[in-house]
């Protein structure tokens, strides 16, 4: 506990369901024993839930199933009792119109598991995109201790005696085919070898990105988001968990005394110097304030100045994966390459400070896990830009796109919707330029609906048979984490509820200067103004369901796009109730 004591069998929060001697613990017990439990099942011991987002709809955790299993060793182990719970499994590769949506969902739904149910302590099971935060943010609400265990990452792409790396090479190839480059036969090899086992993106995209950020917060168990899916450490790891988190439920190791403004901060220059997905910035906020810590986009800006990227994996880097980035030391080395940038006194899941987790830690490859003298670029992975295009604030990852695009003026071609960009860019004849810049708009949180992953905009059919593989592009979309290219992204506010995005028109001057972290349209004060007047207010995307509630809710990117009842106020909590 918090003053090194050892909690007591009847302080374990499942004990309020099962110890007293009345009618509603009878129904309790009885419903134990129903499913063939019995007493020296459940006496004395920590009852642990395994939130497992498992899915036949998801491949990157179709290994869950079994790693369920392998907590349950460990939980066994030491003396606990683990229960298997299912959660909201939000697929990257299927979900429509974006997994993103139901984020907040699956953080409702995780909390108001743990709250309801007699659970001392829980694992949680993710991985894919938005299952990490989605888990996490319910877990620090619930508050009861709590471990992330990774899914870790699929194994290399390889097709043709090329490595391959999911959705940054996708996007590669795929504007190869469009130019005509490649044929159906060898997209269909290209189909079958990108993903060739169980785990999620093994590019530093978003899951890679939103794991070690879970790690680096003090989340996970020292290494446990660098082993590959299919290895059998990670089996391992699984187990370890089990065994830890009765272990925690014991000393009351709790969210609040792990994720503290120290955590935040180590979480932030972690995922600046790992070359993070631009997701990164919405889901980290939105982490932070559930855990009552004032975190917001000029925090991450500053860090992202001073930060060295210096991991060498794609798409910022170029010739690695995350298999790679496991041998040569994993997150641990990372880590401890960055010496005093992190605070090493932080608290973790593993019950030491972070500085010990990382004694022994070595780097095995130096090209992969670059020294902070050599880095992969001279800054973090992102940068925040500010102006009159984007006032609360816009994204966008430098070292992923190409370097003539730092200061940038060019005429916008703007779009309303997505389908109608998708036919303009197949069209040769479209009058565009390579100083153009692209714009989207209409896609964020309320305009998407529910901030898609449409921001790496295609670049038009006619430049790239012209050669051309990056242009400037605006958005008040997201874009994949695994996506690159010069791409400006959660445009705040958005366009759908009046943002200046919406006052912007084709042939409108765009400029960008990325030294100055501005991006600003040239339109004048009265121009602007009349445009304003003009605009119509879209219709709302949702009448009914969840889409409603989401609509009527949800912040704008800038704020990390939870539902505004449920993001923390800064200071002391609530307190509110736990209802057993």
């Amino acid at each position: 506990m918090a003053d090194g004591r050892r909690k007591s069998a009847e302080e374990l929060r499942s004990a309020r369901w099962f110890a007293p001697d009345d009618l509603r613990s009878f129904g309790h017990r009885s419903r134990l024993m129903q499913m063939g439990l019995g007493p020296e099942d459940w006496e004395g011991r920590p009852i642990i839930g395994i939130l497992n987002t498992w899915s036949e709809m998801n491949p990157c955790h179709a290994h869950f199933r079994s790693r369920a299993e392998d907590v349950k060793r460990g939980v066994h182990q030491r003396g606990g009792l683990p229960v298997e719970l299912p959660a909201l499994s939000l697929d990257e590769s299927y979900t429509k119109p974006t997994s993103m949506l139901y984020r907040n969902l699956l953080a409702i739904e995780t909390e108001e598991q743990i709250r309801s149910h007699p659970l001392d302590g829980v694992v949680l099971m993710g991985g894919c995109d938005k299952t990490t935060p989605g888990l996490v943010m319910g877990a620090l609400s619930a508050g009861v201790p709590m471990i992330f265990l990774p899914a870790g990452p699929m194994l290399r792409g390889n097709h043709a005696g090329k490595v391959l790396g999911s959705g940054s090479d996708a996007w590669k190839y795929w504007d190869e085919r469009r130019a005509g480059n490649i044929g159906p036969e060898e997209w269909l090899g290209i189909e079958g070898g990108i993903a060739r086992s169980y785990g999620h993106c093994m590019t530093m995209g978003t899951a890679s990105t939103m794991t070690a950020i879970a790690e680096a917060m003090g989340l996970c168990l020292p290494g446990a988001s660098s082993i590959p899916a299919p290895d059998s450490g990670h089996i391992r790891m699984a187990t370890e968990c089990g065994r830890r988190i009765v272990d925690m439920v014991w000393e009351d190791l709790t969210p609040d005394r792990i994720v503290t403004p120290a955590a935040v901060r180590n979480a932030a220059v972690v995922a600046m110097a790992m070359g993070c997905s631009t997701n990164a910035v919405v889901h980290l906020i939105a982490m932070a304030r559930r855990a009552r810590v004032d975190f917001g986009l000029d925090d991450l800006d500053a860090l992202g100045r001073t930060t060295p990227l210096i991991a060498n994996v794609r798409p910022a880097g170029k010739d690695y994966l995350m298999e790679d980035f496991y041998y040569a030391g994993g997150l641990r080395a990372l880590m401890h390459e960055l010496g005093d940038r992190l605070d090493r006194d932080a608290v973790t899941v593993s019950g030491k400070r972070l500085g010990e987790t990382l004694e022994g830690a070595k780097v095995y490859n130096s090209d992969v896990i670059r020294p902070l003298s050599n880095p992969v670029y001279h800054e973090g992975s992102l940068a925040v830009l500010r102006g009159n295009l984007c006032p609360d604030g816009a994204v966008i990852k430098p070292a992923a796109c190409d370097p003539r695009f730092e200061r940038h003026e060019g005429p916008a071609l703007v779009f309303d919707s997505y389908p109608e960009m998708k036919k303009a860019v197949e069209d040769e004849n479209l009058d565009v330029t390579p100083d153009h810049v692209l714009v989207l708009r209409n896609a964020g949180p309320l305009g998407g609906p529910g901030f898609p992953e449409w921001g790496m905009l295609p670049i038009p059919k006619a430049l790239i048979k012209q050669g051309h593989r990056d242009m400037l592009r605006i958005s008040d979309a997201r874009m994949s984490g695994t996506s690159y290219g010069a791409c400006i992204l959660h445009v705040a506010p958005e366009s759908f509820v009046g943002g200046p995005l919406a006052l912007l028109q084709t042939g409108d001057i765009v400029r960008l200067d990325l030294p100055a972290r501005r991006l600003d349209m040239f339109v004048g004060e009265e121009e602007l103004a009349r445009r304003r007047a003009a605009w119509v207010q879209p219709q709302p995307r949702y009448g009914r369901g969840y889409g409603w509630m989401f609509s009527r809710h949800v912040t704008q990117a800038n704020e990390g796009c939870d539902f505004d009842y449920l993001a923390a106020e800064f200071g002391p909590a609530a307190g509110e109730p736990d209802i057993y």
